[in-house]
């Protein structure tokens, strides 16, 4: 056991744990005020009925029987039996905070689903849902990459989840606004953000805690640690650029909500990479990712499904993006496990073998979740209801679902 690896790791896993809550703040700041306290409510849950379910059997489904290249964990460590505070899988740190830090991953993907579909989706069905998802499709996911399962055993490589978080969360969150249906009013009636001062906090939250998601994911503190912390700063900033430059040629003027916007598109396309690129690649991973993920915005009119608050064209087209850039920089010279694991990309003199692996997994995951996700969003549905009434949306989900009012003047608006 090394102290330095476990200290860090432990900061990480807090640092990890607080950008839910900065999600929350993002997410929340864009949804109209009756329905802020709903938006924040949805985000903190995960952190409670996800924590619980990834200890009683989440962590064994994802991390069971690792490395075997399989489709599944097996039972092993369910109630975390067998994970102690004893390293363990030629890891440095305590098994049971490796446990702890990938509990973290698991609360916050699902959370990101709520962005889309804000507004409408009833609290009791959304608990069902996550619960449901987090065994059924995040659970495998995991496995198949971060647990040595089949997509890891073929060579594909994802640092910190690409695939596993963000093409995950937002495929699945393509499939529940397809099953739920739009907002009351989209597109024609205006519906802008209450609060872009919120959004702005959660996006600093996010930033500061997506330091732990990138760098703790080396699980060590060591050099690839050090650069993919770097890797996560630059490729942010460089994704907020790219965002404002494509907004201001496109709309005209630069606004707060794309200076946002474009940080956590640049956050989400680095993930995958973060520990296998050097800087310069890191700086353009997050330039495509601020403006691709821009023009990506209007695929929802296009095909005319009501992504709330753009969780589709941030986390599941900035995170393929992302995770395909990877066969094109991945470097042994930043992070010799590139060649342990993988091989080199495309433009590192690897080949092409890598890039064909990344497009295959983030195809996969993305067909898989989108599939398990629109069957389990179509049952709830026929069952219980996904979708609150056409009352309670008029009148806010923060009351009639919660008895509460995030503002005492929210009456009058």
């Amino acid at each position: 056991m090394n102290s330095g690896d476990t200290a860090w790791v432990l900061i990480s896993t807090a640092l990890v744990l607080f950008m839910t809550p900065g999600l929350a703040f993002f997410y929340g700041g864009m949804v109209r005020a009756r329905n802020l306290l709903a938006m924040l409510m949805q985000n903190f849950f995960a952190m409670g009925l996800i924590g619980v379910i990834w200890v009683l059997v989440g962590f064994s489904l994802a991390f069971g029987n690792l490395g075997d290249g399989g489709w599944l964990g097996d039972l092993s460590h369910v109630g975390l039996s067998g994970v102690g505070a004893k390293t363990g899988a030629g890891l440095t740190i305590p098994f049971v905070l490796f446990a702890a830090y990938q509990m973290t991953f698991a609360i916050i993907t699902p959370a990101l689903i709520t962005g889309a579909t804000a507004d409408r989706l009833k609290f009791g069905a959304y608990a069902v849902f996550i619960a449901l998802w987090s065994l059924l499709v995040y659970a495998p996911v995991a496995h198949w990459v971060f647990g040595g399962g089949w997509l890891a055993a073929r060579g594909a490589l994802d640092f910190a989840g690409g695939a596993v978080v963000h093409v995950n969360a937002g495929a699945a969150a393509l499939a529940v606004v397809l099953v739920i249906g739009r907002r009351k009013g989209w597109p024609h009636e205006p519906m802008p953000p209450h609060s872009l001062p919120w959004t702005l906090i959660g996006t600093g939250i996010l930033w500061f805690g997506w330091a732990g998601f990138n760098a703790g994911s080396a699980l060590a503190a060591n050099g690839v640690a050090a650069q993919a912390l770097l890797n996560t700063f630059v490729a942010a900033s460089a994704g907020m650029l790219g965002w404002l430059v494509a907004e201001r040629l496109k709309d005209g003027h630069a606004t707060t909500l794309g200076a946002a916007s474009g940080a956590v598109a640049g956050l989400v396309a680095i993930t995958p990479a973060a520990g296998f690129v050097g800087s310069g690649p890191a700086i353009a991973i997050g330039a495509l990712a601020g403006a691709v993920c821009f023009l990506a915005l209007g695929l929802k009119r296009r095909f005319g499904f009501d992504d709330a608050l753009d969780v589709i064209a941030v986390h599941l087209v900035g995170g393929m993006l992302g995770s395909i850039l990877v066969g094109l920089w991945a470097d042994a010279s930043v992070n010799p496990a590139v060649k342990t694991l993988s091989s080199e990309g495309l433009l590192a003199g690897g080949g092409a073998r890598l890039l064909g692996e990344q497009v295959l997994a983030s195809s996969v995951v993305l067909a898989f979740s989108f599939t398990v996700s629109f069957v389990i969003a179509k049952v709830l549905d026929a069952t219980i209801g996904l979708r609150i009434s056409e009352e309670t949306e008029d009148r806010g989900m923060d009351l009639a679902l919660h008895a509460e009012s995030a503002y005492s003047m929210s009456d009058l608006g």
